[in-house]
């Protein structure tokens, strides 16, 4: 339940991460981030423990917040929480319109019988790989060529009404608006099993495509050239602010776990959950980086979704964005119930006013996610930006805090508890300002 929670977007962009970070020492990262963030989680559990004289059993981590911030810890918390879950339902606009347009644009071109040649660079043979551009904040919009003959009239009215930023992200408004109104979306909840399927899908894509291209590892340690960037890079924080929301599950890991049977396996669960999450990206990321043809193609082209780099045409790429866009519309409403119920049962004492007030939330939401589709559609920069902001309240500030001030109550804090907990805090501070300066 905790790994297929964890499990999310963040996937798609672990490659372009190790790609910014190096290889070496992406995979470092990956493994420490996932260390950092698993004893931080640890301390979200046991921090409503540490708490005498009261019964805490029905007590959220904003609660705790609250018992030793007043209230400044309560809305402080509610802010950071709705980042992570706004910021999540962003990176999900953004990726549902990218998936709505290449799904529509295969089946236009399958139904046509329309022949499409990528005009970017590529690789050649039926496993073809391309570089839709340096992977950085301009990616292009149109990447392929049309052969075809007859009238292109229709052809032309496709291109001009299904365009992947300017009219894509507002289509979705039609099918996604109404749902978020919804006063439970326990139905969509149903479907939480595709999660599963859409993961276990892209182990299955990577580890095929890795079959057939083979690996291309051109190792150097500082320097770069055309066809290998160097072991280490200056731009790791950015795979930092991925990994913190990749592996942030601290605003709801003490609901997750109050419906676990066995409380007293409450620590070994969250451990393994945390070891076959980190596993996963692992396994995508590496296997993706080490199997992307370099040369002739650059290590430089891997993308910000991976899925870009195949092209429009490529049956498996098709079938996973088919996957995750039904995931993706199935789990959006969900993020979006959670995000009411935080927010308007702490301001109003209700979580459904009136259908007023859900229409307003709902409408801020949706058009964040459609003015990011349109004019920033980056979902790495999106999820490093978002996870380091609300990773540095939730993840490395709160649960080091109270912890140390938990001890120093019970006059158990030492210097080396103090030492390391300020550390913690410090990287945290340190993630957020360097996504701002790389």
């Amino acid at each position: 339940m905790i790994w297929n929670t964890m499990m999310g977007t963040s996937i798609l962009s672990i490659p372009w991460g190790i790609k910014q970070a190096g290889f070496t020492s992406g995979i470092i990262l990956i493994l420490l981030m996932g260390i950092l963030t698993l004893y931080c989680c640890y301390r979200v559990v046991k921090s409503r423990k540490m708490i005498p004289l009261l019964d805490t059993s029905n007590w959220e981590f904003p609660d705790v917040c609250k018992y030793y911030f007043g209230s400044f810890g309560q809305w402080s918390s509610l802010l950071f929480s709705m980042v992570s879950l706004v910021g999540a339902m962003v990176v999900y606009w953004v990726l549902m319109s990218n998936f709505l347009f290449n799904t529509g644009k295969f089946i236009y071109n399958f139904v046509h019988d329309i022949n499409v040649t990528e005009i970017v660079p590529g690789t050649n043979g039926s496993n073809k790989v391309i570089c839709p551009g340096a992977a950085g904040d301009n990616p292009p919009q149109n990447e392929s060529m049309t052969f075809f003959s007859g009238n292109n009239t229709s052809f032309e009215l496709f291109e001009k009404w299904w365009d992947k930023s300017r009219t894509v992200p507002f289509y979705l408004i039609a099918i996604l608006l109404p749902l978020l109104n919804l006063k439970s979306p326990s139905f969509f909840a149903k479907f939480n099993v595709l999660g599963t399927v859409s993961v276990v899908y892209l182990v299955f894509l990577v580890t095929v495509k890795a079959a057939h291209l083979g690996i291309h590892l051109e190792y150097n340690w500082f320097t770069e050239n055309e066809f290998f960037v160097p072991e280490f890079r200056i731009l790791f924080p950015q795979l930092t602010g991925v990994l913190t929301l990749a592996f942030f599950i601290h605003n709801c890991i003490i609901t997750l776990l109050q419906n676990n049977k066995n409380q007293e396996n409450n620590v070994r669960d969250l451990s393994v959950a945390y070891f076959l999450v980190g596993l996963t990206y692992l396994y995508v990321g590496v296997i993706i980086f080490a199997s992307f043809p370099s040369p002739p193609l650059s290590k430089e082209c891997i993308e910000q979704n991976f899925l870009d780099n195949f092209p429009s045409n490529d049956i498996m790429s098709f079938v996973a964005r088919i996957f995750l866009l039904f995931q993706m519309m199935t789990v959006y409403p969900l993020l979006g119930y959670l995000a009411r119920v935080q927010l308007l049962g702490q301001v109003f004492g209700n979580v459904y006013p009136s259908v007023f007030h859900v229409l307003v939330l709902n409408i801020a939401i949706v058009g964040a996610g459609v003015a990011m589709a349109r004019f920033y559609p980056n979902i790495g920069g999106i999820i490093r930006y978002s996870g380091a902001t609300c990773g540095l309240a939730f993840v490395f500030v709160y649960p080091s805090l109270i912890y140390v001030i938990s001890l120093h109550r019970a006059g158990q804090l030492t210097w080396p508890a103090l030492i390391v907990h300020i550390f913690i805090i410090l990287l945290g501070l340190a993630n957020l300002i360097a996504q701002f300066l790389l």
